[in-house]
């Protein structure tokens, strides 16, 4: 959680000074955590339902659904890694550039700097005035720059290691959902698909309640499109294991 603070100006001022909190949104492990969650849960189901409609027995449901769960997490983990770091180092990069300009031309940039103020409305004597004093520090003249024309904080980049671990975990625990019937002793489908189905509806009610939307909709979307996925891939595979067997 991050605080903005609003200080008083001059001695007498007559407010104190207000205070509101924001949650991060920057740290790197929401988006694959539901994502990853979301993915487990609906590809995993997805693969167990396409094999359970080929007529199979519940042992090779679940020895599938195992083999998707673990694949499926190694995957994502690798793949959020990657995808990850390369965003860092291309940043990384780029404020590497910033910094060389700054310190070639650090009039230019400054200027740069005050026009972007003035675009923004500031009078153009003032927004010199505030470039010059921001400038005068070079690390924070980097951190201004960086957010002013590249959109990021060099201080609060997203770690490729939280997105892994996220993405592995949750992506797990959602595979996990549709097996667990079949670990438990379940020799038919229904009892997954049930399970399968509230998760759905549970898991896509969490997310609405973190982004603000309504928790029947974000519910009921994530349903329809789990079911509609399981649904697909049951009639494929009914329809390989007719025409194969």
């Amino acid at each position: 959680m991050t605080t903005a603070t609003v200080e008083p100006t001059g001695a007498a001022a007559p407010y104190p000074a207000p205070e509101h909190t924001h949650r991060d949104v920057n740290g790197g492990w929401l988006r694959p955590a539901v994502f990853g969650a979301m993915d487990g849960l609906v590809s995993n189901f997805a693969l167990m339902t396409g094999v359970a409609g080929g007529d199979v027995g519940a042992r090779t449901v679940a020895v599938t659904g195992l083999a998707g769960l673990a694949a499926g997490a190694f995957s994502m983990a690798a793949g959020e890694y990657t995808s990850v770091a390369s965003q860092r180092d291309l940043v990384r990069a780029e404020l590497a550039v910033e910094r060389a300009e700054l310190d070639r031309h650090p009039e230019a940039e400054l200027r740069e700097l005050a026009s972007l103020y003035v675009a923004r409305g500031v009078e153009p004597g003032l927004a010199h005035e505030v470039a010059r004093q921001l400038s005068a520090d070079p690390e924070r003249a980097l951190e201004v720059h960086a957010r002013e024309e590249l959109g990021v904080d060099p201080g609060d980049l997203p770690s490729p290691l939280v997105a892994a671990a996220s993405s592995f975990v949750c992506f797990a625990l959602g595979a996990l959902l549709p097996v667990l019937p079949y670990l438990l002793g379940a020799t038919a489908l229904w009892p997954a698909v049930a399970l399968v189905m509230a998760g759905l509806f549970g898991c896509g009610a969490a997310v609405a309640g973190v982004t603000a939307r309504s928790w029947w909709y974000g519910g009921l979307r994530q349903l329809t499109l789990g079911a509609a996925a399981g649904g697909v891939t049951f009639g494929l595979g009914a329809l390989i294991g007719s025409a194969v067997g």
